[in-house]
């Protein structure tokens, strides 16, 4: 079955030329031009991807990407302008797992849309019951259900957030740099972003584990080298 990919952009070009791409790649494709059809699309299609632009005439696309957030984990990915830094980092912030930026290269979003969905159903596999359970310290980490727990209480990560915990609770006592997990979740072509995006998402998941930058019980920064959760 196709994976269905909604695309948000009141320019009709740009969501018209992300369209022919992904179709031309065997995708089911939901047009919108503005938040109110974008969100009915949300509550009535069973999609496997959002691609949202920030700036929209009725709602702010972040505001958008949040609600999605409140009830799905598919790869959201956040069209940006040109040099607005912050506009990315909120993204990325609200749960988006990616942003390209405008103008792009239609072959480049596609490959972008495809590492996504990759990495996606990558880490929503059923695997052996021996490997589905990850536990360390009271957190808590479900593959086949995609569910994270911290002391009993349950934590509302991104696909983006719930891979590099995994990736590091796996490496238990070991450090992983930023760039092997930029290579383990995005593929090598994204390495070229810089450590930014990476940072930005270890940042949210202190935010949401409690977890402090100066005296962390779980993430630690080895400045130079990467991250890493202590045995």
């Amino acid at each position: 079955m196709s994976d269905k990919i909604l695309i948000v952009d009141d320019e009709q070009e740009i969501t018209d030329l992300i369209s022919l791409y992904l179709e031309n790649e065997s995708f089911i494709v939901f047009k919108s031009y503005t938040a109110a059809d974008a969100l009915k699309y949300i509550n009535e299609e069973k999609l496997d991807m959002a691609i949202l632009d920030i700036m929209l005439p009725d709602m702010n696309g972040l505001e958008i990407c949040k609600k999605i957030r409140e009830r799905y984990h598919y790869p959201i990915i956040m069209l940006t302008a040109k040099g607005e830094e912050i506009d990315k980092i909120t993204g990325l912030t609200f749960g988006a797992d990616d942003y390209i930026t405008k103008p792009f290269l239609p072959l480049e979003l596609v490959a972008r849309v495809k590492a996504q969905l990759r990495r996606y159903k990558r880490y929503n596999i059923v695997t052996e019951p021996e490997e589905d359970i990850i536990a360390h310290a009271g957190l808590v980490l479900n593959i086949n259900t995609h569910e994270c727990t911290l002391n009993e209480k349950p934590l509302s990560l991104t696909p983006t957030e719930f891979s590099i915990l995994q990736i590091l609770c796996k490496r238990i006592g070991n450090v992983v740099s930023s760039e092997e997990l930029f290579h383990q979740i995005w593929g090598d072509e994204y390495f070229s972003k810089g450590n930014n995006t990476i940072t930005v998402h270890i940042r949210h998941l202190r935010e949401k584990m409690g977890d402090s930058f100066e005296e962390p019980k779980y993430i630690k920064t080895v400045w130079g080298c990467g991250y890493k959760i202590e045995k």
